[in-house]
């Protein structure tokens, strides 16, 4: 037998250890990669969620586990029948999600096209555009302030007015929405930009030896094709009139024609009331109204793709 012969077993050997440290080294970083996410998701999404859905059945100041009282189905009672505020921001975000469906997703549709065209400077159009995005909607606030202001803002001294554009209910529901829009517009264009991109030329070109004009080229064949983005921005529409609450809770905390469901739910839990059982009822409300819409989504796209 020679050396080599009998070094072979010993190399065996030593390949199946360091193959066993691999594969318990590849185990831990595999139960770490999605332990860890799963442990966050849970603790800071499930728990949470879970303890307002029980929290919303119980009377609670907040203070001691003590005092919590069970009162069954009361706090959705109340809510429907002597809690004035609710029917309207019920009303309130309907508008929000009817408005920023429109406006801003008819908005957005037409600048990615139009950018889409790789026109002079396109480039610096999309950052303008896009900007607003990245702000903060407090900050959105204070920016359309100088817009809104009674005293000094450009509206009132352009056409000699004196509204009182964050302070009338009447016009300040609809003074909120234009400054939502601005900020909202600069995102559905860019997800309709990057749909555009994504789109085979041989569609356009073929609709084009067909005799289509370009407007029946986009709505027959380009904007079917883009149905999953239709989908991701009717989600986000979704959920963006649904937590809508930075520029309303900046202006007058949710009330006098502002109201709304994450306002209301901020103004019970944290602010002066400090019902957690009553908020969190309303918290509920608003998670099963979401809830609804993404799963109509998941439904949809769980179909498209079992085709």
């Amino acid at each position: 037998m020679t050396t080599a012969t009998r070094a072979r077993p010993g190399r065996r050997r030593a390949s199946r250890r360091v193959e066993k440290r691999r594969s318990t080294r590849d185990r831990i970083v595999i139960s770490l990669m999605i332990g860890v996410p799963t442990l966050l998701v849970v603790w800071l999404v499930w728990l949470p969620a879970l303890a307002s859905v029980l929290l919303s059945f119980t009377k609670w100041n907040g203070f001691k586990f003590s005092g919590i009282q069970w009162v069954g189905t009361q706090n959705y009672s109340d809510i429907a029948t002597i809690y004035p505020p609710f029917w309207p921001a019920i009303q309130h975000n309907l508008i929000w999600l009817v408005f920023l469906f429109v406006l801003p997703t008819i908005a957005g549709v037409a600048l990615a096209v139009v950018l889409d065209r790789e026109m002079w400077g396109s480039r610096f159009y999309q950052t303008a555009f896009y900007l607003p995005v990245v702000l903060s909607m407090a900050l959105v606030g204070f920016i359309w302030q100088l817009f809104y202001s009674t005293d000094q803002g450009l509206i009132n001294e352009v056409f000699g007015s004196n509204i009182d554009w964050y302070g009338d209910p009447d016009v300040n529901l609809w003074a909120v929405l234009v400054a939502t829009a601005w900020r909202h517009t600069g995102y559905i264009m860019l997800l309709y930009l990057a749909g555009l991109k994504g789109i085979d030329a041989s569609l356009r070109e073929a609709a084009a030896v067909d005799g289509a004009s370009e407007v029946k080229t986009f709505f027959l064949v380009i904007f079917p094709v883009m149905r999953p983005i239709n989908l991701i921005v009717l989600v986000i529409v979704v959920i963006e009139s649904l937590r809508a609450f930075d520029l309303v809770w900046i202006i007058n905390k949710g009330r006098n024609g502002l109201e709304l469901i994450s306002a209301l739910v901020s103004q019970n839990v944290v602010g002066e009331a400090t019902r957690y059982g009553f908020g969190s009822a309303l918290a509920v409300i608003m998670m099963i109204i979401s809830s609804v819409f993404i799963a109509v989504y998941l439904r949809i796209v769980f179909r498209e793709e079992g085709r």
